[in-house]
């Protein structure tokens, strides 16, 4: 029954992912933070369940395959649909387009991963659909901020970045003690109640990280362009200098 408990994480993700969804298309629209607040919750459950399954020796092919769909839905479909109704319900098919975009980004993102042999080397590649996801849902509270066209084209850069080649950190390395572990319900709870008891200002808070996250790989992309460029520019310069030379 122990060894149970992180699927039970993984199943407790996936349901907020489906309750997100029903919540995001509730007629009255404050349910549109609510929905975000699940999402971010069910970070958390993410966050833990691969942490659990080793310390209970409980690692699986069918915790993997269950975590990879869980992810797709909590963090692919439900933020589309989070940032569709907040944002792009008057953009036509160009809207749907681009909301259809993110979930099956999200999903070639987890299919690489899966596959990708090497152990835990420190880093993703590409951004992970549950940071992607996270953003988005939160980016998606800003909407009376931005335009539908910029929020448009940040959901594509998302959506770019997830199947990019861009290194982020993991974390993995950062172990929790065993003795620690009791604490984890009591987080789940306490980040739950603040939820629902500050649903426009909390998730808006906990997108600050997020964004900075997501942003660490633009920067890592301008500079690996940046380098790449000066290096083509030297190659030309050199091309040029002996070819006058002769």
């Amino acid at each position: 029954m122990i060894k149970a408990i992180p699927n039970m994480l993984t199943v407790g993700n996936l349901f907020l992912g489906i309750v997100a969804i029903m919540l995001a298309f509730q007629p009255d629209y404050k349910y549109v933070d609510y929905a975000a607040i699940m999402v971010i919750i069910g970070m958390l459950l993410d966050g833990l369940d691969g942490r659990m399954a080793r310390l209970l020796n409980a690692q699986s092919e069918f915790g993997k395959e269950l975590d990879s769909l869980s992810d797709v839905i909590t963090f692919g479909v439900a933020p589309a649909f989070i940032m569709y109704v907040a944002a792009f319900q008057e953009m036509g098919m160009m809207a749907m387009f681009i909301v259809a975009v993110f979930p099956i980004c999200g999903a070639l993102r987890l299919a690489r991963f899966n596959v990708q042999t090497g152990g835990n080397t420190g880093y993703f590649v590409g951004l992970p659909i549950t940071a992607a996801g996270g953003v988005l849902a939160t980016l998606a509270l800003y909407h009376n901020l931005f335009s539908p066209v910029y929020l448009s084209l940040a959901m594509l850069l998302l959506s770019y970045l997830m199947i990019s080649k861009i290194k982020y950190p993991n974390f993995k390395k950062v172990g929790i003690p065993k003795s620690t572990y009791w604490v984890a319900p009591i987080l789940i709870v306490v980040v739950a109640v603040l939820g629902f008891m500050y649903p426009t200002q909390f998730p808006k808070i906990v997108s600050i990280p997020l964004f900075l996250y997501a942003l660490y790989g633009v920067k890592k992309g301008l500079d690996h362009f940046r380098k790449k460029w000066k290096k083509t520019k030297v190659d030309d310069d050199d091309k040029v200098y002996h070819d006058s030379s002769l």
